[in-house]
């Protein structure tokens, strides 16, 4: 395998290795994206990647992590997404959406206007979790789901699966990582359920499982789905860890997930992280030699050859660029450059080349 190798992918073929990781931006009204993502998504597209993954998009008001977060839970919101994802692809990419939840960590303020949740009687609103328990001092107290609940937030992802796929997205990823309400449910650090979402890897693992399948039954056999991990908590003890995600992986295989995109921690506050570049690789390698799926590896991997390497040693399938690809929308067309691989051009640049 190589970087610039393309890639088969259920009925679609990526172009290359090179995939934009979803990245908020903390822009949109009432969930509506606007001119600001159609460029920065479609500069990327420009870009060369493979596949544009468009921000964590929230399968419910409620489920937002700030009120600027966009979303795919009404029919306007899936308007406003269409001419993106048609730009995306006219350009050659694949574009993908990630649906999200974020529990407990939702009703937070924006990075840019301060840290932690949006103070009260200020748009802020109530929040939901596996178990009553906040994701730090300070922040607000989330109600534990009932049996209802979960039932609602499974219909809502079903639900944004249909709208993806009718605003003409051709990818979904499921954020099941960094702490939010999929991955909330995942770690016994965050999960204390006594009922038949809690206690057991079997029960911790049940809403994951059942959001695929509930997705799976909207979202075409030949468009593929990938979820995205959180391969431990960084915690000291008793956290969702490594062996776990490789069991998960294992099993949402079965149930028609083609790929993990293998990231770390985002459950806990105040933990050391081994942050270098690379730093998640052996994850994302180990997942793909135990479970036997394809995994994208991502996490301060800012040059081709790094990311190069990555794919051709088997550690992972794809690299996905996160703040690399926000410094520089068009690394795969200098990763090609670098690595003198061929890469098509935009006709409208064709004399740059």
């Amino acid at each position: 395998m190589n970087l610039f190798e393309p890639l088969a992918q259920r009925g679609l073929n990526l172009r290359n290795r090179l995939v934009v990781s979803p990245m908020c931006q903390y822009s949109a009204t009432d969930g509506m994206p606007n001119e600001w993502h159609m460029v920065h998504l479609g500069s990327r597209a420009v870009g060369g990647a493979a596949v544009v993954i468009a921000e964590a998009t929230a399968v419910s008001a409620q489920g937002r992590i700030s009120p600027q977060d966009t979303g795919l839970w009404n029919q306007a919101q899936q308007e406003a997404w269409q001419p993106i994802a048609r730009f995306i692809k006219a350009e050659g990419a694949i574009a993908g959406v990630q649906l999200a939840h974020a529990g407990r960590k939702a009703s937070t303020l924006r990075p840019w206007e301060g840290h932690g949740p949006v103070p009260a009687g200020q748009g802020d609103w109530l929040t939901v979790a596996p178990s009553a328990l906040p994701f730090d001092t300070g922040w607000n107290m989330p109600q534990a789901l009932d049996e209802a609940g979960i039932q609602q937030v499974i219909a809502d992802f079903r639900a944004a699966a249909q709208r993806a796929l009718a605003a003409g997205f051709e990818l979904i990823e499921l954020h099941a990582a960094h702490g939010y309400l999929l991955h909330q449910f995942l770690s016994p650090l965050s999960n204390q359920r006594d009922d038949a979402y809690g206690g057991s890897f079997e029960n911790r693992s049940r809403l994951v499982r059942e959001v695929i399948a509930a997705v799976r039954e909207v979202w075409p056999a030949e468009l593929p789905l990938w979820l995205r991990i959180s391969a431990t908590d960084w915690a000291d003890a008793g956290g969702w860890d490594i062996e776990q995600s490789v069991q998960l992986a294992a099993q949402v295989k079965q149930l028609g997930v083609d790929l993990i995109d293998v990231s770390s921690g985002g459950l806990l506050p105040h933990v050391t992280i081994p942050l270098e570049p690379g730093y998640q690789v052996p994850f994302a390698a180990r997942i793909r030699r135990e479970a036997g799926i394809a995994t994208g590896a991502v996490g301060l991997i800012t040059t081709a050859k790094h990311a190069a390497d990555i794919v051709t040693n088997g550690e992972a399938d794809v690299v996905l660029m996160a703040r690399e690809s926000l410094r520089d929308p068009y690394f795969p067309r200098r990763a090609a450059h670098v690595l003198d691989a061929k890469i098509e051009a935009p006709i409208q640049y064709g004399r740059a080349w």
